[in-house]
């Protein structure tokens, strides 16, 4: 530890913050003695208060021993220029956390606002490109183009690109890939052009299409569960309950029609069997061993419970 650095990087944050030794002791726990010490540089502060020391001054402890240093407006801004230039997610959550400490203070400048946006959007950019990172591998293993996670990998890459305004591209590449196969495509194939066109709001060609594929998949549930999504967008939550008990009947993955089909009956205002049917999805987890998800569907029984019983 350089004390000579030190001890002058304590005087000049402080004077940074046009605090005085005393109200800097005050804050730290200490005296205003050793506040002076440590700024002479005749002795210097536990390691364990250099955390307090630093986020007091708006810096990181590292700064605490450069010689080309500043004083930042406060801690979470400090990390916020530290996350700009790592780009790493531990520091984004370590900045976000400290955004809403000044948040609960009522400290938030308006700086402090643009900054807690910027640092989301970044954030954001990072995790759209590591979606589509790990969505592609899963794409690269082709032992099982037809598995559950291929199919659900492809979905949501699909709603991305939508998002990004990529949909149009991706609609018309499926489009003209049906017409070159004469409508001989795999399931995979079929749910892909299905959710394009749900994704780009064309509901009615998406109904068509999948009839048609339910007319060579009869018995697959996942198709039942698109019928049901296509009709739920539609605004018409009764035929949607009708393809989604019929999944239930042959059997889905994770009580998926059951979660659809509450949403249905909140949507028509039926809250008693909305109700009723998170305590069957709860029933289910918790026999499943699946405690958090049972819990999960009991917060939402929570809801409307007043709603159910009224």
């Amino acid at each position: 530890m350089d004390a000579t650095v030190f001890s002058e990087n304590m005087k000049k944050y402080r004077n940074a913050k046009k605090y005085t030794q005393e109200k800097v002791a005050e804050k730290l726990g200490v005296t205003a003695q050793a506040v002076s010490r440590w700024e002479c540089g005749t002795t210097l502060p536990d390691v364990l208060m250099l955390p307090k020391i630093a986020e007091l001054y708006g810096i990181i402890v590292d700064d605490l021993f450069k010689k080309q240093s500043v004083a930042y407006e406060n801690y979470a801004q400090r990390l916020s220029a530290l996350y700009e230039i790592s780009k790493d997610p531990e520091d984004f959550l370590r900045c976000r956390l400290e955004y809403q400490k000044l948040m609960k203070k009522g400290e938030l400048s308006l700086y402090d606002k643009w900054d807690y946006g910027w640092i989301h959007k970044a954030m954001m950019a990072f995790c759209k490109d590591e979606a589509l990172k790990y969505f592609d591998e899963v794409f690269d293993d082709k032992s099982d183009k037809n598995c559950l996670p291929y199919r659900r990998a492809a979905s949501m890459k699909m709603n991305m690109l939508f998002s990004m305004g990529k949909g149009e591209e991706i609609l018309s590449e499926l489009q003209l890939a049906m017409d070159e196969a004469g409508g001989n495509l795999d399931e995979r194939e079929w749910f892909l052009l299905i959710e394009a066109y749900e994704n780009a709001h064309q509901y009615e060609k998406a109904l068509t299409v999948c009839a048609e594929a339910l007319r060579k998949f009869s018995n697959n549930w996942e198709l039942c569960i698109s019928m049901g999504d296509i009709y739920y967008c539609m605004g018409k939550y009764d035929e949607a309950i009708v393809w989604l008990e019929k999944a239930g009947e042959i059997g889905t993955y994770f009580c998926d029609e059951k979660y659809e089909i509450a949403l249905c009956y909140r949507k028509l205002e039926k809250f008693k069997e909305a109700y009723q049917v998170y305590l069957e999805i709860a029933d289910i987890h918790r026999r499943n061993g699946y405690d958090v998800e049972a819990d999960q569907a009991l917060g939402y029984a929570k809801e409307i419970e007043d709603k159910a019983k009224g």
